[in-house]
């Protein structure tokens, strides 16, 4: 069975509510997902697995720095060719997924288009939209 590693850096909760929608939405379409905050996940098992997701809240219009230096780490592991997600909540501005998706890019991880980005709480429309992401990476790492 595909692997699916989410992984997430949640200031208020709200990116927490969003990874474990995706990885919800991956177990539906039979993909096993395991879902963590970054600092539970070793860089290099996260890079085993066949796809990946990573979310960030946004502080100061980027990512967090613990978690930039997570995925600078995940890359060193070896992540091109990967299926990969990026996502996070924010308030006022939402970056943080943008540049995750682009780092991620970067390193040769094949993103799923759009990244998603939430302000605030997920609301239930919001969540089903997490979700659909999750059945979407299982899909793609089933169909690779």
């Amino acid at each position: 069975m595909p692997k699916l590693a989410v992984v997430y850096l949640s200031t208020q909760g709200n990116t927490r509510m969003m990874a474990e929608a995706i990885a919800e939405g991956a177990r539906e379409r039979h993909v096993d997902a395991e879902v963590n905050n970054f600092y539970e996940w070793d860089p290099v098992e996260a890079a085993s697995y066949d796809a990946i997701a990573v979310g960030s809240s946004t502080f100061y219009y980027t990512m967090l720095d613990p978690i930039a230096k997570f995925i600078d780490r995940l890359i060193d592991a070896g992540v091109s060719g990967k299926i990969g997600a990026a996502f996070g909540s924010y308030g006022w501005s939402g970056e943080a997924p943008v540049k995750i998706a682009e780092k991620l890019r970067n390193a040769g991880v094949i993103i799923i288009d759009p990244v998603l980005r939430i302000q605030y709480t997920p609301t239930e429309k919001d969540l089903f939209e997490c979700n659909r992401l999750g059945k979407d990476l299982a899909e793609k790492v089933k169909n690779r």
